[in-house]
This record gives structure tokens, sequence and C-alpha cells, in this order.
């Protein structure tokens, strides 16, 4: 998990599934489309990756722990 910034964003998203159980509601339409998306720069129909980011870290305060922290760094460091 050290090595997410090499990662494709569909990557960091079977981390988050793996890891959080019951996703919030609000969170999961953002997850399925990280699902989607290989970089920041890539599009999910008419968003942006970035866009996703932005609303998935959003809806995910919910998501606690370790992993939680570390993904959502490397999320937020991703739309700087």
């Amino acid at each position: 998990m050290n090595d997410l910034q090499n990662k494709q964003l569909s990557y960091t998203a079977q981390i988050i599934r793996s890891n959080w159980v019951n996703p919030s509601p609000y969170a999961l339409p953002y997850l399925e489309a990280l699902e989607q998306l290989n970089s920041i720069d890539d599009n999910y129909y008419a968003d942006t990756a970035e866009s996703v980011v932005i609303y998935f870290l959003a809806n995910a305060q919910t998501w606690r722990g370790d992993t939680a922290r570390l993904v959502k760094a490397h999320l937020k460091s991703l739309v700087k």
C-alpha cells in the first residue's frame, strides 16, 4: 500500500472496497466511479477524475482507521 503513487485509481478503489465493510451510501457512487478510472487525468462520463475524488472524500468521512487515513491522504495529494 506504500506504493499507491504508481497505481491506478481503480487499484485504490479495490483497497477501499476490501477495507470499508459497509460504505456510506453517499460515497458509494463515487467509489464505483473510482473503480473505472486509471489516473487523475481521466474522465468518468462528464465528470473529471479530480471531481470524483473530491466528492468521494467529502462523502467518506465515516470510513476510519489506518488504511482509511493512508488512502485519503493519497487521494488528497492527487487533487492538490
